[in-house]
């Protein structure tokens, strides 16, 4: 099966890796030519665009920043796709979003597939993301072998619109599990302890996250360099509170965490790391979160 893959950021290069690394033929297409280059070394095929890059292939998938961008490349591939093809959508979206793009499709004769993933750059650089189809469950079954090969875990969440669902509360979660886990680490150093024992105690306690595992140790470190930026952040945690309002969920702690990523962001600006939501706490507080023999970057 020969896929398209439109969109080589942080996540998307590392899917596509993952797909070419399984032996399926891989057509790429980025803005950014340089994000394609260790693709093209290990067996993809460049195209000028991501036109050319849907007529060449049977099924499309896209990894995009935001809404706006995805509707203007589905505006560019619609024509071009071959018919009976599929397009796989990995952006994070909003569910009307979702619906409304899946129409559009459809009146060109392709269905439309959403595919939000969770838990890290670092494991879709493995193979072991973790994958949320949404969709028809015989267009899910005909590219679960694709799946398979970016993903170790994979949730067919239901019909359409249903993944974007639990991409945004696994999403919020993070988030509120990040000032959660930046409120314990200054806990611990302004109480006097030794900042690495308490990163390994909580992870050993009942306290312990993923975030925590993860993104606290890249606080540690100083990096904060989880390839996630508060901008993205912000637009998740947007989609979360859109859908507390829309199932009358009142969303405390999101509303709280939302706010300290605005002030995150203007202190900081939008592309800094989702992280440093920490150092609003370090540079108030005076005081750093630094601990010997953390990781700059997740592997």
């Amino acid at each position: 099966m020969h896929y398209a893959y439109i969109g080589l950021g942080n996540l998307g290069a590392n899917c596509a890796a993952c797909l070419l690394r399984a032996g399926f033929e891989l057509t790429v297409f980025d803005l950014n030519r340089a994000a394609a280059d260790p693709l093209i070394e290990a067996g993809a095929q460049w195209a000028d665009s991501a036109a050319d890059a849907a007529a060449r292939a049977d099924h499309v998938i896209t990894c995009l920043p935001s809404p706006a961008v995805t509707e203007k490349v589905l505006a560019q591939i619609l024509p071009v796709m071959k018919p009976g093809a599929t397009w796989i959508e990995m952006s994070t979206l909003g569910r009307d979003d979702v619906l409304a793009f899946a129409k559009i499709a459809e009146a060109s004769g392709i269905r439309m597939l959403e595919l939000p993933v969770t838990g890290g750059v670092h494991l879709a650089a493995r193979g072991e993301i973790t994958m949320l189809p949404g969709g028809d469950k015989e267009l899910v079954d005909l590219h679960w072998k694709a799946f398979e090969a970016m993903g170790n875990r994979i949730f067919h969440m239901g019909p359409l619109g249903s993944s974007s669902i639990i991409k945004v509360i696994t999403n919020m979660l993070a988030f509120i599990h990040l000032k959660a886990c930046s409120e314990a680490l200054m806990l611990a150093k302004r109480g006097g302890l030794d900042l690495g024992q308490a990163w390994h105690a909580i992870q050993a306690s009942s306290g312990n996250s993923f975030v925590h595992e993860t993104e606290g140790a890249l606080i540690l470190n100083g990096s904060y360099d989880i390839a996630f930026d508060i901008d993205l952040a912000l637009k998740d945690l947007g989609f979360a509170l859109g859908f507390g309002k829309e199932f009358g969920v009142p969303l405390d702690l999101a509303s709280m965490t939302n706010q300290t990523y605005v002030a995150a962001k203007a202190a900081y600006g939008g592309k800094a790391q989702s992280p440093m939501i920490a150092k609003l706490l370090e540079d108030l507080l005076g005081t750093d979160l630094r601990a010997p023999g953390f990781p700059a970057r997740l592997e």
